[in-house]
């Protein structure tokens, strides 16, 4: 009877541990296609579903269905800036270890060949890899995408910033940069396409859904998994509308942006289902950092304050929506918290590929969470960084090393942290440590014990400096 007992629990255990692991198996047999959309300086309260849409002067009809389709995130974070959250994406490193923690301008930067990329591991399980968009991580030779994983590439190695600078005060285009469209294929040198100016500016996010719905044609015709990297270069300013958007709403050139940019993700919706690939194809669409704050052009991050560059949540909150049909649960909306850095070791898991051991890697694996249905998150903290770490956030609480600030604001120091709680208190001005206030003071033992790890792990693996030159050898 005992031996009888054992056998059942060992049979029951085993189909457990199967069924929680069933997602991984299932891509392993028919590996998913993989799109992965990101708009530039997007603010968490744009769009319709996130309590945007027409109070911001456009509706968002696609979008507002796409995130009815699958799950809808109401806690994923990002990096405060561009590069460090493209960087976190690629690697799922958080960006103060690859060198990679702030936009800079004049110096080599990027990700140096050592890091091994998203691209490169689904590269590895056998995907076709396309990057159609925005890259700024790298705008040198060995930095472009072809030369970490893709296998062809169309768009701008850095900004949208560069497409003003020809018509502000004084320019000397003997001195201002000149930045370029470009294209590219692995094993040959990236080519320039033309001057990314005013013009190409309004112009360039249509093309890179032609790029992309091209690509995803070709690799359907070859019957070949693919990943389709597909970083928009909107609303970031200057926010111009293409020039079939121009006027569209009404309600001026953001709405009319917000508008194309719903269009945008519709075109791309669309292409998958005439391909019928809909159901073997993971769709995620999300945003690099919060919104911009420059005239005529400010975005919204909803209840949450600050903007891109700042560490509070409207800085760091994105919206994030998921679909891949009959493995994520449609119509499923969670507050639960989740990084960028989570990507990459999620992606490499499911399709069977393994995550590099040779490095810390700070992402953590959200199958189970994705796609098992499981309702918790499998993070619930992580530090913020600029060249230094400015805050830690803990489930809803956040605890501030500098004061927080909006864009334009000086920082201000003091001897102890402020610490406040976002969920009640989402604009993060009532501090709840400091000039008499102890009610935060409980979690600064447990947030102090996980900084003083992660700076140990920094010991470590001593960070790569900003412009390293390659070739990189760890220390």
């Amino acid at each position: 009877m005992m031996k009888k007992t054992n056998y059942v629990s060992s049979l029951v255990l085993i189909l457990s541990v199967f069924l929680c692991n069933s997602y991984a198996i299932h891509a392993t047999t028919n590996k998913p296609n993989i799109v992965f959309m990101m708009t530039d300086n997007f603010g968490w309260g744009e769009l319709g579903v996130y309590g945007g849409g027409i109070i911001r002067g456009a509706k968002t009809p696609r979008l507002d269905q796409f995130a009815q389709e699958g799950l809808r995130l109401l806690n994923f974070n990002v990096e405060v800036q561009c590069t460090p959250t493209r960087s976190a994406l690629m690697t799922g490193r958080h960006p103060i270890r690859s060198g990679t923690t702030k936009v800079v301008w004049g110096q080599l930067y990027g990700l140096v060949q050592w890091e091994i990329t998203l691209a490169e591991l689904l590269s590895e399980a056998g995907y076709a890899t396309g990057h159609f968009g925005k890259w700024h991580l790298g705008d040198s030779l060995g930095r472009y995408p072809t030369d970490q994983g893709f296998d062809e590439w169309y768009g701008i190695p850095n900004t949208s910033l560069e497409t003003m600078f020809s018509k502000q005060f004084q320019y000397d285009p003997t001195v201002g940069k000149t930045d370029f469209i470009m294209e590219g294929r692995k094993g040959e040198t990236s080519k320039k396409i033309e001057p990314y100016d005013l013009n190409a500016r309004r112009k360039i996010d249509a093309l890179v859904v032609d790029k992309t719905i091209a690509f995803m044609k070709k690799k359907v015709k070859e019957k070949k998994p693919f990943f389709a990297y597909v970083p928009f270069t909107q609303p970031h300013v200057p926010s111009l509308p293409h020039p079939d958007f121009d006027g569209k709403t009404g309600n001026g050139e953001f709405a009319d942006v917000l508008a194309e940019i719903d269009h945008r993700a519709g075109q791309i919706l669309d292409s998958i289902d005439d391909l019928d690939i809909r159901n073997n194809t993971i769709v995620i669409w999300t945003s690099d950092d919060g919104p911009d704050f420059l005239l005529p052009w400010p975005g919204s991050a909803g209840p949450w304050r600050g903007y891109v560059n700042t560490p509070t949540e409207g800085g760091i909150r994105t919206p994030f929506m998921i679909r891949w049909p009959d493995r994520v649960k449609a119509g499923r909306i969670s507050n639960e918290i989740v990084h960028v850095v989570d990507i990459l070791p999620t992606l490499a898991n499911l399709v069977d590929v393994d995550v590099p051991d040779d490095r810390i890697i700070d992402g953590v694996d959200q199958g189970d969470f994705f796609f098992a249905g499981k309702e918790k998150s499998a993070r619930e903290e992580f530090p913020i960084f600029f060249d230094k770490i400015e805050a830690y956030k803990w489930r809803n609480w956040k605890v501030h090393f500098n004061k927080p600030k909006d864009i334009l604001e000086s920082t201000e120091t003091r001897k102890y942290p402020w610490v406040y709680n976002v969920m009640l208190d989402p604009t993060e001005e009532r501090d709840l440590f400091g000039e008499g206030k102890i009610e935060g003071f409980w979690i600064l033992p447990h947030i102090g014990k996980r900084i003083n790890e992660f700076k140990q792990s920094l010991e470590r693996e001593p960070p790569i400096k900003p412009g390293t030159k390659d070739p990189y050898i760890p220390q």
